[in-house]
């Protein structure tokens, strides 16, 4: 945040009043008196010993005024960080699957097991940080799909929805066409150009109303590229009654998923473990480039009612002040006339 000014040359008139004392002709002295009064002499007695104890005060406060006034005339402001903004970006819908079958854990995340939705979670997120000047939006789906975060440039926002994401939220089966036909709906505001999506699923398609193929028809003729993704070891281990075995991951659905992405114009991806996640996030930055961002806002705060108002506050006590001198002075003015009396 800095702090700036955007008339700054209106500072130049602070030596104003100064200048005008200087240059201006004094008012030439009154002729005659308006009004007699009987203890003249008293009150201009008075005036004139505490005209040293009055002018000080007065004459520091109406220049406070004065520089109040001029600083908000010069529109203070404070300066936001710099904000880039993209001149034309892509929107992006990643497509998480949290069914049941993502818990299983059959991943290595830092040498320790973890399961097919931490490590999607894990890549993702660095994934979703890079995409600078494109519009993210998050889609969850189990038995239901539904939209976390709509398109957005928060690119924060919707890494920190990402990693709130709880496994049976929307339901323990795979509701893949009704994930990709929710993405269509949302895709379908926006401008006709760079319409993404990201699925990613383990498994197969077991729940929802629409079927995966049909949906994907519906996406080529929207122009949504789907790029897919299928998440799982090729076996994982199995604890039974007669103890551990492993057993082959047989429930991904590949052929409909490459038959997805073949139909929209995208790819599909087979990630094994969390280095092919990696290497398929990057092949996708390769496929589907982050827009440049050459503009930079910077969001501004006005200030000027700060100064204003102190200079408000000023002048009211300035006249306060000077309003109560003048009847303590009265006050005298009239005990000297009883005395004299």
């Amino acid at each position: 945040m800095n702090l700036d000014f955007a008339l700054p040359l209106v500072f130049a008139s602070l030596p104003l009043p100064l200048l005008m004392a200087w240059l201006l002709p004094r008012a030439p002295a009154p002729g005659g008196a308006a009004l007699r009064l009987p203890f003249y002499r008293a009150l201009h007695a008075s005036m004139g010993e505490g005209r040293a104890t009055r002018s000080r005060p007065q004459l520091l406060l109406a220049t406070l005024a004065w520089v109040l006034l001029v600083t908000a005339a010069a529109r203070p402001q404070m300066l936001g960080e710099p904000v880039q903004l993209p001149v034309s970006g892509r929107d992006l819908l990643l497509a998480v699957d949290i069914s049941g079958s993502m818990e299983t854990e059959d991943m290595v995340l830092g040498k320790q097991v973890a399961s097919r939705l931490a490590a999607v979670k894990y890549v993702a997120s660095d994934f979703i940080e890079r995409r600078q000047g494109d519009r993210i939006g998050l889609i969850l789906f189990g038995d239901q799909a539904y939209l976390q975060t709509p398109l957005t440039f928060d690119r924060k926002t919707a890494a920190t929805q990402l990693d709130e994401a709880a496994i049976g939220l929307a339901g323990k089966r795979t509701a893949i066409g009704d994930a990709i036909g929710l993405a269509i709906k949302r895709l379908r505001e926006q401008p006709q150009e760079n319409r993404v999506l990201v699925l990613l699923t383990d498994g197969e398609n077991t729940a929802g109303t629409v079927e995966p193929l049909k949906a994907a028809d519906i996406a080529a003729s929207e122009g949504v590229r789907i790029y897919t993704i299928g998440v799982g070891a090729d076996e994982r281990i199995v604890s039974g009654f007669f103890g551990r075995r492993r057993v082959a991951n047989s429930e991904l659905d590949e052929a409909t998923l490459t038959a997805i992405a073949e139909k929209t114009g995208g790819r599909y991806f087979r990630a094994r473990d969390i280095a092919g996640l990696e290497e398929i996030y990057q092949l996708l930055d390769k496929l589907e480039p982050a827009s440049e961002a050459d503009e930079v806002f910077r969001p501004v705060h006005e200030l000027y009612r700060w100064p204003l108002g102190g200079a408000l506050l000023t002048s009211l006590l300035l006249a306060t002040l000077a309003g109560g001198l003048l009847r303590r002075r009265l006050h005298q003015a009239a005990a000297g006339e009883v005395d004299l009396a």
